[in-house]
């Protein structure tokens, strides 16, 4: 274990960006729990605050078939979102991107759901060859987020389906309860597709990218300035206890749990429970255990003796790495050059960064607007 352990969480130096006060507590710890008590809203002010948003929502939709988009994986975040909606009268559309990883049990799991709750459902399907390629050089660019390749296309993706439809608002799954830390040197912003390009250029194998939706930093500007594509993270509104949330939807909607965090992906699992964690010593269950910590759903013990189990059984790693490598297309001896190579940054690459920095004036603008919060005068204001 790491000397340098946050005394309220389990968050360590295996951040290398990660400081401590003089009473050892991490700068992720209280940035957390100051935006727990800033974005969260729990009680009547919760229940008053989503209503007036919900009525918004349903007067921008009137006259139109649905008045939300909201993106679907398979994982408990997403399909409790879409309960909700459901629950508070919203008439969604819901948005899956196919590339290529889903596990039976996120296809059986979004057929149920979506079935159960009568939510009509469109899926974008990438041609398998440009998430390969994409992925590939992603690998080879010894980068730490590969998952950017798919969680930029599921973001340009919703905002192009509201734009094309006229839909104005997207609601999410994502929330402060499970996910309020995660070290910025971890990874790098998806929504950088000039990082994207730039990466794919230097490793790609040329392969168009026809399917794969991509959107710039000044697309994404334009959505929501222009546009006004608003976001509503609705699992912020009111009590989310992933425990008991996981009961209920299992109970009423047959959801079939994953054994791990974003298990709908196979994907997924490989990238962190094998890839970051054995390249570059990143453990992301420190930080989903220590946002829960944050929130009160964990305590701290809970969260070492979880980190004691190890990621993978012997023979799963074996078997993931086979399946993982060899359907992108990487032998034996590829694949070992490429968990060998120096490791870099992204920001090691041409990017955007500047754009995207999650603690400056700017972004916290951009964040503020894109939830309603602020008018277009403010946020100009503060942009500039």
């Amino acid at each position: 274990m790491s000397q340098s352990v946050c005394t309220m969480t389990v968050m360590d130096d295996s951040d290398p960006e990660i400081v401590f006060d003089e009473n050892g507590v991490s700068n992720h710890y209280l940035r957390a729990r100051k935006r727990l008590a800033e974005e969260c809203f729990r009680g009547p002010e919760g229940v008053e605050r989503l209503k007036t948003i919900v009525e918004r929502i349903k007067a921008d939709g009137r006259g139109k078939p649905y008045d939300c988009v909201m993106g679907v994986s398979g994982g408990a975040d997403s399909t409790y979102a879409a309960v909700l909606a459901k629950e508070l009268g919203l008439r969604p559309l819901a948005v899956h991107l196919d590339n290529g990883w889903n596990s039976e049990t996120a296809v059986y799991n979004i057929e149920q759901l979506l079935k159960r709750l009568d939510i009509d459902l469109y899926t974008h399907v990438v041609d398998w060859k440009e998430i390969r390629a994409l992925q590939r050089a992603f690998f080879k660019a010894s980068v730490a987020n590969v998952e950017v390749v798919t969680d930029h296309a599921i973001n340009a993706l919703l905002y192009k389906q509201a734009a094309s439809r006229g839909i104005r608002w997207m609601i999410t799954g994502s929330n402060l309860e499970t996910e309020s830390i995660l070290p910025a040197a971890w990874g790098y912003d998806s929504r950088d597709a000039r990082s994207i390009k730039e990466i794919y250029k230097r490793f790609g194998d040329g392969t168009p990218l026809k399917t794969y939706p991509m959107a710039s930093a000044l697309e994404f500007i334009w959505y929501m300035m222009v546009v006004r594509t608003r976001t509503l993270a609705i699992l912020n509104y009111g009590p989310y206890n992933k425990r008991e949330i996981m009961k209920r939807m299992e109970l009423e909607y047959g959801y079939k749990p994953y054994e791990r965090k974003h298990g709908e992906s196979r994907f997924t699992r490989f990238f962190q429970e094998h890839y970051l964690p054995t390249k570059f010593g990143y453990d992301k269950r420190k930080a989903h255990f220590s946002s829960m910590i944050a929130s009160g759903q964990m305590t701290r013990d809970e969260a070492f003796a979880e980190l004691n189990k190890p990621l993978y059984k012997a023979d799963e790693r074996t078997i993931d790495v086979e399946y993982v490598t060899k359907k992108l297309g990487f032998s034996p001896e590829e694949w070992d050059g490429v968990m060998k190579a120096e490791k870099h940054k992204a920001t090691d690459y041409p990017t955007n960064a500047w754009l995207f920095d999650p603690n400056s004036k700017r972004m916290r603008a951009m964040r503020r607007y894109g939830k309603g919060e602020i008018g277009v005068i403010q946020a100009v204001r503060d942009l500039f």
